[in-house]
């Protein structure tokens, strides 16, 4: 069987979505656009579309360039500005859609790959790169390799140039973003009373016929930029600067009337070289040279999958997984079924024994799945907000568990307490007893769900739609995601 050879990049932008497949060289060797969305499942969708008609045999992975802040270890999109794909577990989803192993990074760090290998950044072991469209973007490489700090390194388009500036979509004020992006470009058209028909062009040739307003424009546009390059020299002390993104070239021009000054802080800048392809290029190529291990691994099924049914103390969460398990035949692990049979023979304890029994019943459930045989589905029962996030990632990543799809069940915390009093007498030594009542009721108001996959909401004070529920998982697992928006308050 031939080596797959090709990979397919995507670059998500707050204009355009951009795909094409590239080969190993990191050739375009097809392509494809869409316009982009704030909204994020459409968003979703139109890139799943964009990859099933560039998809070939020869096709190893896909990669995607996000905007704002990903954990690309964890393949995990932390948040966004213009779109915001925080809540839709992208990588899984995708992966799903398209059978592929996806990885997922910042879009500009897929774009300085691509310039290290075959554009302007080629030959250059220290880069930091602006790209600047919508919003701006950030990255910076250090002997060759591209800083992450914990997860989100090189928020370059986050530097602040104005504690006073105008908001920004990450919660601060006068971030470089929000004066020399092409977004800020146009309200400094429009604060001088220009039509939005301006071009950017047009204003350098005005500029150059002697027009004022337009020179204000393009020094108002390209001084914050100015700033922010020299602090990002003063940070890094990189060996060059490169601008990118649709308006790269037109912010390195406008820089003519923004000269560095700070002879401390003097550093090459240079336009990118691969315009609006770099993002597609970088993350094919990123995605042909990561390591299987850092993929989800798709074997078209063979993958272990959980369907996660979370929930509060009494918010009807057993109710549902039987009603599941009952209808799918898939094996259901429900935290206090492992818990309990340990209280019996142990005996009651107090709260604290109640806890540290259930994280290590927690951790039984997941060891049992993990010596299931692959493709095997499991439901689990557990409010999965009793320990941190980081612990069922862990648990998740040892099972070999790479899909998870999340029913969330609720009811108001009066309901919950209701519920959880009527059980009291049922419940064995070592639950917390009616004292916890009023804890539970605090907990509702803030309990929310995981959002770490596809997502099936149930109101349990209305009557449950068993048949909805196991279709929509069905359908789900399967990979289609026109079910997504089924709901179960009908």
């Amino acid at each position: 069987m031939p080596q797959k050879s090709m990979a397919i990049g995507i670059d998500i932008g707050g204009t355009n979505l951009r795909a094409a497949r590239i080969s190993g060289a990191g050739e375009i060797l097809e392509r494809l656009s869409e316009k982009s969305a704030a909204d994020a499942e459409l968003v979703l969708g139109r890139i799943a579309d964009m990859a099933r008609l560039l998809d070939t045999p020869d096709v190893a992975a896909i990669g995607v360039g996000v905007p704002g802040r990903v954990d690309a270890r964890r393949g995990a999109v932390l948040s966004g500005g213009y779109v915001n794909l925080a809540s839709v577990a992208l990588a899984q989803r995708l992966e799903s859609m398209t059978g592929k192993p996806v990885i997922v990074d910042n879009d500009c760090n897929m774009a300085l790959a691509a310039e290290m290998a075959l554009g302007a950044g080629q030959g250059h072991d220290n880069i930091a790169m602006f790209t600047i469209g919508t919003g701006i973007g950030g990255a910076v490489v250090q002997n060759r390799r591209i800083m992450r700090g914990r997860a989100t390194a090189g928020q370059l388009g986050h530097i602040t140039v104005d504690v006073n500036g105008e908001l920004c979509a990450c919660g601060r004020r006068g971030c470089v973003e929000t004066t020399s992006s092409g977004t800020a470009l146009g309200r400094h058209i429009a604060r001088a009373d220009l039509g939005p028909e301006v071009s950017v062009d047009q204003l350098f040739a005005r500029d150059a016929a002697g027009d004022i307003q337009a020179r204000g424009i393009l020094e108002a546009w390209a001084r914050p930029l100015r700033a922010a390059i020299d602090t990002t020299v003063a940070v890094f002390d990189p060996d060059l600067v490169l601008l990118g993104g649709g308006l790269g070239r037109a912010a390195h021009r406008a820089l003519g009337h923004a000269p560095a000054l700070a002879p401390w802080y003097q550093c090459p800048v240079a336009p990118a070289q691969l315009g609006d392809d770099a993002g597609v290029i970088g993350a094919g190529l990123q995605a042909l040279s990561a390591p299987t291990s850092t993929s989800l691994s798709v074997q078209h099924g063979r993958a272990r999958r959980a369907v996660l049914v979370n929930g509060i103390p009494a918010s009807g969460k057993s109710t549902v997984s039987r009603g599941i398990a009952d209808r799918l035949g898939w094996p259901l692990l429900a935290l206090d079924t492992v818990k309990n049979p340990f209280l019996e023979v142990l005996g009651g304890g107090d709260r604290k024994f109640n806890r540290t029994l259930g994280r290590a019943s927690y951790q039984a459930i997941w060891s049992l799945v993990g010596d299931a045989p692959a493709g095997s589905t499991f439901i689990v029962d557990a409010w999965f907000g009793f320990q941190p996030r980081q612990v069922l990632e862990d648990h998740l990543r040892n099972a070999g568990v790479e899909h998870t799809v999340e029913i969330w069940c609720h009811a108001p915390g009066e309901v919950l307490a209701e519920r959880y009093g009527a059980r009291l007498g049922q419940r064995l030594p070592g639950h917390p007893g009616a004292a916890y009542i009023p804890e539970l009721i605090e907990l509702a108001k803030r309990a929310e769900p995981l959002r770490r996959g596809p997502l099936f909401d149930v109101d349990t004070t209305q009557p449950i739609d068993f048949e909805a529920i196991a279709a929509w998982l069905r359908a789900t697992l399967a990979g289609d995601a026109s079910v997504l928006s089924i709901n179960s308050r009908r």
